[in-house]
């Protein structure tokens, strides 16, 4: 992940969640905690943060404005559609209209996208940035998140979907913004599986 990156992350107002991303052998899961925050209030606990696409062929988690990463959302799965599932092809162009198209521009988001391969993640800048060392956290709580996951990877057998659990509720402890009611979606060789963990389940 590059200096850029790191600060357009932190200039924005994408801050007031936690999204992650975690590749292990042929599984990705991309999980988001339930903090809906609007200034100093929490307005929602159970959102949900993160959805499938693309007949449950991709997945995609995203920080920032609900209304604003719905409205991407549908324009990413419609260059899905266009391209045929490609990922890392859909990515570029939806940058590449985010950043010029006079209403999309001014959406106020970050997306980490992931099919069963990769893990990317898109942003109004038009960058396309894709993931080096198997595992990306953003919002308030990436940093911690993320930080979790690559010690996980590291030094455990945990799988893909078990990482992302954990990470997210290392966050959650750390981060004022961030809750346990955590959703991870996660593809492998067996398709699309959907874990939902909600304060107090064990």
């Amino acid at each position: 992940m590059n200096e850029r990156y790191s600060a357009e992350c932190n200039r924005v107002r994408v801050t007031h969640t936690t999204i992650l991303g975690v590749k292990r052998g042929n599984q990705v899961a991309v999980a988001g905690d339930g903090q809906v925050t609007v200034g100093d209030m929490v307005v929602k606990q159970t959102a949900k943060k993160v959805r499938t696409l693309y007949q449950d062929k991709v997945i995609a988690g995203f920080a920032g404005s609900v209304a604003d990463a719905l409205t991407l959302f549908e324009r990413f799965e419609h260059q899905l559609e266009r391209h045929g599932g490609q990922l890392r092809r859909s990515s570029v162009e939806l940058a590449k209209e985010w950043r010029t198209d006079r209403v999309l521009r001014r959406l106020d988001a970050w997306l980490v996208v992931a099919n069963g391969e990769e893990i990317l993640v898109v942003s109004g800048d038009g960058d396309v940035v894709e993931v080096d060392e198997n595992v990306v956290g953003i919002g308030s709580g990436g940093g911690y998140a993320q930080a979790a996951a690559r010690a996980l990877l590291t030094h455990s057998e945990l799988s893909a979907s078990e990482i992302a659990r954990a990470a997210m509720e290392i966050a959650g402890d750390q981060c004022i913004f961030t809750n346990r009611n955590i959703t991870v979606l996660s593809l492998g060789e067996k398709g699309l599986s959907v874990e939902e963990f909600p304060v107090g389940r064990p």
